[in-house]
């Protein structure tokens, strides 16, 4: 059994009264797992690859009511139609080219797809998204011009190794970089940071959506 109603308690305890999305991020893991969640009261669940995703769940006419999934993992080109059709958000954007092929494959479909922008705000070499500030906003400005997507926010992953020192740095520029956005652009409303390691950290820095991943289905088993 998933452990997401204990790990949903805990949130609204960190959180404070304040409003957060929670992603049970189920890669890995079976489709009764994700089912168990549900009738927990989990309703958006996040995949990393988009095999798996469309392997896993239904498409989403078929879904329980209210279930959304998420594509959190990194997105390659080639790979984006298959995307558009099954996820209800891509929040692994990293590239103005990624952005234009997102906005041509949903145009084609009549669909407009949420989105969030990832942000490097480590600078680790090994890992995706933009790596400056600036970099973002002019994604950000362009993806105003792509009437088929919806620029809900922007998103980052905390630093490799969950060093509390570097995590709240990495947090407090996303957050920094976040602020400024609204400032241009209002109607944007999501900051995503954190994780099973980090969730609690990343809610200090206002974080409106963490993804949990193995406190809420436990370690794959295989």
């Amino acid at each position: 059994m998933s452990e997401y109603r204990k790990i949903w308690d805990e949130v609204m305890v960190a959180s404070r009264g304040k409003e957060v999305a929670l992603v049970a991020v189920s890669k890995f893991h079976p489709y009764e797992a994700v089912l168990d969640a549900y009738s927990q009261g989990a309703r958006i669940f996040g995949e990393n690859r988009v095999q798996e995703m469309r392997e896993k769940f239904p498409p989403r006419a078929e879904r329980p009511e209210g279930m959304k999934v998420y594509l959190i993992g990194q997105l390659q080109r080639n790979k984006v139609k298959k995307a558009v059709e099954w996820a209800d958000r891509i929040e692994s954007v990293d590239s103005i080219p990624l952005l234009d092929k997102i906005e041509a494959e949903c145009s084609a479909l009549s669909i407009r797809m949420d989105i969030l922008l990832e942000f490097n705000s480590s600078a680790e070499e090994q890992k995706s998204g933009f790596r400056s500030e600036d970099e973002l906003i002019a994604a950000a400005m362009h993806a105003l011009e792509c009437p088929h997507v919806n620029l809900m926010g922007i998103m980052t992953i905390g630093p490799l190794g969950g060093d509390d020192a570097k995590n709240r740095a990495a947090f407090q520029r996303t957050r920094n970089l976040y602020t400024a956005l609204k400032k241009r652009i209002p109607q944007i409303s999501v900051l995503s940071m954190g994780m099973s390691q980090d969730w609690r950290t990343a809610l200090e820095y206002d974080s409106d959506e963490i993804r949990i991943g193995t406190a809420i289905f436990g370690e794959r088993s295989w």
